[in-house]
């Protein structure tokens, strides 16, 4: 009995012990690392309001769309505030798909995520940040980003939504943001970096959360284009589904 008792404590205590140096930690789940980082980049199930500066500079001028951006979800609408010569017009992602609503037409135009804005920012940066949705996560490594430790995934898009084919994406192993992308072609090939910060603080459900604040988009294919996509006034809003819809987007 004395032994039996012996053998059953050992175990325990090994069972409740951090593992020894050298020995593998417990497996990290890249899908779970992903729909974090989502959340810290805004893809609240509860639903976010906020604003969304985009300020792009190409062959040495630079340009400024405002946009006040409400999502839910898997949804966005993302409606030009600024300037006043695009005031009203509206990017509505919904059910998948992406909308390009213009104050004037008749009906809305399908447009794919991938769409130019202005500089290397696409349509997807501002309306879709649901990585999780759109791609299948591998962890592949570890990296110094920064200073920080961080997780390398490789993320492979799952469907026509994606507005990347792959994406090198390293995840602070602190708080679980995004740190910093590498947007690629199918072969492999870099079209792009994003580099991520998190200034923005909301609560949400009665916990604090860092959201993202800028996020700055390279063109990596020697052009030197750069897009700055800057996000303030963050306010966590339950939106009524009927709001991601093309019949109230076009009214």
């Amino acid at each position: 009995m004395s032994l039996l008792l012996t053998s059953l404590t050992a175990a325990l205590c090994a069972a409740a012990a951090p593992p020894a140096p050298g020995l593998p930690s417990p497996p990290v789940d890249a899908a779970s690392l992903v729909r974090d980082a989502d959340r810290a980049r805004g893809g609240l199930a509860e639903g976010i309001t906020w604003t969304v500066e985009v300020t792009s500079t190409e062959d040495g001028s630079a340009t400024t769309t405002a946009y006040l951006v409400r999502a839910r979800g898997d949804d966005a609408l993302a409606e030009v505030t600024a300037p006043a010569h695009a005031k009203g017009e509206k990017l509505l992602f919904s059910g998948g798909a992406l909308w390009f609503i213009k104050p004037g037409l008749k009906k809305p135009v399908a447009v794919s995520t991938r769409q130019k804005l202005a500089g290397p920012a696409a349509a997807g940066d501002v309306a879709s940040t649901n990585y999780a949705r759109d791609y299948a996560a591998e962890l592949v490594g570890e990296d110094d980003v920064g200073g920080a430790a961080a997780w390398r995934l490789e993320l492979k898009a799952t469907g026509p939504s994606a507005t990347y084919d792959r994406i090198r994406y390293w995840v602070a192993k602190s708080g679980r943001q995004a740190l910093k992308a590498e947007f690629l072609t199918v072969g492999g090939d870099v079209v792009k970096t994003a580099t991520f910060e998190y200034d923005n603080k909301l609560t949400v459900a009665g916990k604090p959360l860092e959201l993202i604040s800028r996020m700055t988009i390279t063109d990596a294919m020697g052009e030197g284009a750069v897009s700055v996509v800057r996000f303030g006034a963050p306010k966590a809003e339950a939106h009524p589904a009927s709001i991601f819809t093309l019949e109230s987007a076009v009214r």
